[in-house]
């Protein structure tokens, strides 16, 4: 017999070493732990620790992610209750933006719409946007997350110090209606931002922001 006959007798017959039990403690095996030949039972045992060490370290990594889902959804509420307290249609970008910043601890965020309602044309949110920019916003699906290549959304933050790394959301009330506006949050740190990044939170604030801003424009 090979081992592979053995072992198809063993799976056959689960009784044996119930009928067997003095070859257990006879059996002997190399511990990947220990260096060391263990019995049976000893080996089964470092099996089920290693399992129980596994599952308790998925254990950590989902309780970590709950507190984190559980932080940023009660951020996210925090900030929302910032734009229903909004008393003027005018200061909702200031305190959308502004609220990003200090909730989120956000190093920038502002915004530019365009197509706005007329009473709104003299405000800083309407400051003019090129024809690419416009362009480069409609044709966003998703929000864009990446290192900062010279793009001209970069320029509407007033920074300091150069912005390395870039997240632009485009603002329409549904994938179908036109895009009106770009939201952009921006940081010195290249890593704040890349193209492997989950979006789903991304689009969630590009979602709200549309919603909230949507009485400025002209629609």
């Amino acid at each position: 017999m090979n081992s592979t006959d053995i072992a198809t007798y063993l799976i056959q017959h689960p009784h044996f070493f119930e009928e067997h039990a003095e070859l257990l403690s006879s059996i002997k095996l190399t511990s990947p732990v220990m260096g060391r030949a263990i019995s049976l039972q000893e080996r089964q045992m470092e099996v089920v620790r290693e399992k129980y060490r596994t599952l308790e370290l998925k254990l950590a990594e989902l309780m970590r992610l709950a507190d984190e889902n559980l932080d940023i959804t009660n951020k996210f509420q925090v900030w929302t209750r910032t734009l229903l307290l909004a008393r003027n249609d005018v200061d909702l970008p200031f305190i959308l933006t502004q609220g990003l910043q200090d909730i989120f601890f956000l190093p920038h965020a502002t915004l530019r719409l365009w197509n706005v309602a007329p009473e709104f044309t003299h405000t800083w949110f309407s400051e003019a946007a090129s024809e690419d920019a416009m362009l480069f916003a409609k044709g966003l699906k998703t929000p864009f997350c990446g290192a900062n290549q010279d793009f001209e959304a970069a320029s509407w933050i007033d920074a300091t110090e150069p912005v390395q790394s870039i997240a632009m959301l485009p603002l329409r009330l549904s994938a179908t209606s036109p895009t009106f506006g770009l939201l952009v949050l921006g940081s010195q740190d290249p890593g704040r931002y890349t193209k492997d990044m989950a979006t789903d939170f991304l689009v969630k604030i590009a979602d709200t922001t549309s919603a909230a801003l949507a009485c400025l424009i002209d629609l």
